[in-house]
């Protein structure tokens, strides 16, 4: 999503408790859950058996991306938790695909996706609690 994009989205954000959004780290978010989602997918077609994983994982990102740019009707907590359960989707994930690393550049290649989108939902969860306090 671009510049404009987001300030539009922030000029809109008047719902209690999600005015002071760090568009930015949403922004990264988004695309940290972007980029796994489409990893994960790639992953899931190996046959290997961290397929049925990186499919959750791909759906969680997308779920995760499609409620942040959704916004109407999110509030923190709701919010908090859907990030919560993306990073530990991600997790599974990415432990699953850590055992296929080696042999598997594609495997590699989504656990870090998925550890880049763990960390983007947590600085996203810290940024929120900054906010909150």
């Amino acid at each position: 999503m671009d510049a404009m994009m987001m300030d539009a989205m922030s000029a809109e954000m008047k719902m209690p408790g999600m005015e002071m959004m760090d568009m930015g780290a949403m922004q990264a978010c988004m695309d940290a859950c972007s980029a796994c989602e489409q990893a994960c997918t790639v992953c899931s077609m190996q046959m290997m058996d961290c397929a049925p994983a990186c499919m959750n994982c791909a759906d969680m990102c997308n779920t995760m991306m499609r409620g942040m740019m959704r916004m109407q009707g999110m509030t923190p907590a709701v919010m908090m938790s859907m990030l919560d359960a993306c990073m530990s989707m991600c997790q599974y994930a990415m432990d699953k695909c850590m055992e296929h690393a080696e042999m598997s550049e594609v495997c590699r290649m989504c656990a870090q996706s998925c550890k880049a989108c763990m960390d983007a939902c947590m600085a996203m969860r810290e940024s929120m609690m900054k906010m909150a306090s």
